[in-house]
């Protein structure tokens, strides 16, 4: 079945001598492994690599067959080109971040429309933005939402937030309730877009201790997660 799909590339990884494997996260189909035959053979193929960076968005044409691990792509195009997120050093270590952390937590293959348009919007978003340090932290956050657990947002007010059951608590129940000052910018995040996000003043210590707080949020969540592999590498970017 010839199949016209977007497509968000999540990670990509050689195999055998001229082959890619390419994971993607498509409008479509939900995540999608394809492989790209002879794509490293020549200079001339080799170049058709550019399209496949980590978070491109595409416009697939795929030859799809439903028992196949690995389906074949027709034709490719770009989406959207961005103008910052691979040029950019600081940009592109939260895009080799976020990748990796879509790769860990998507593995639905099937059709999200709400969960797809969030990634394709807030990547345009990052892509433009001249001020974006907290931008991870709040793209993590309400990627929740689509997961099935973002936090509960009532009693807001009170002193302690418990991980495990993602609600709001008046005193302290087990290792996994929080407070201060990753409580307050949990609370914080919760009240606002990302066009405020340039209001939210913290340091580099604040932001890489709410991050390692909201991934251990998501391996409470997602009992096949695990630390991105790359998260030393962009604790030492932004510090």
């Amino acid at each position: 079945m010839l199949l016209t799909t977007n497509a968000i590339v999540l990670s990509k990884i050689k195999y055998r001598d001229n082959d890619l494997i390419v994971k993607c996260y498509t409008e479509q189909l939900g995540v999608v492994n394809f492989l790209l035959k002879g794509i490293l053979k020549s200079k001339k193929e080799r170049s058709k690599t550019a399209y496949f960076q980590l978070l491109s968005q595409l416009q697939l044409v795929i030859i799809y067959k439903e028992n196949r691990s690995l389906q074949v792509v027709k034709e490719v195009k770009l989406n959207h080109l961005y103008t910052s997120l691979h040029s950019n050093i600081l940009k592109s270590s939260i895009v080799m971040f976020l990748a990796e952390v879509l790769t860990n937590t998507l593995k639905e293959e099937e059709q999200n429309s709400t969960l797809f348009n969030y990634i394709e919007t807030t990547l345009l978003w990052l892509d433009e933005q001249p001020e974006y340090s907290n931008f991870h932290l709040l793209f993590l956050l309400n990627l929740t939402k689509y997961l099935g657990f973002y936090p509960e947002e009532i009693n807001t007010a009170y002193n302690y937030f418990n991980l495990l059951d993602g609600k709001f608590e008046t005193k302290q129940q087990g290792k996994y309730s929080i407070s201060g000052e990753n409580l307050t910018l949990l609370k914080a995040l919760l009240g606002t877009t990302f066009d405020a996000l340039y209001l939210l003043k913290i340091n580099s210590k604040q932001r890489q201790s709410f991050l390692s707080m909201i991934l251990l949020y998501f391996e409470l969540h997602l009992g096949s997660f695990k630390t991105p592999k790359s998260l030393q590498i962009f604790n030492q970017v932004f510090s």
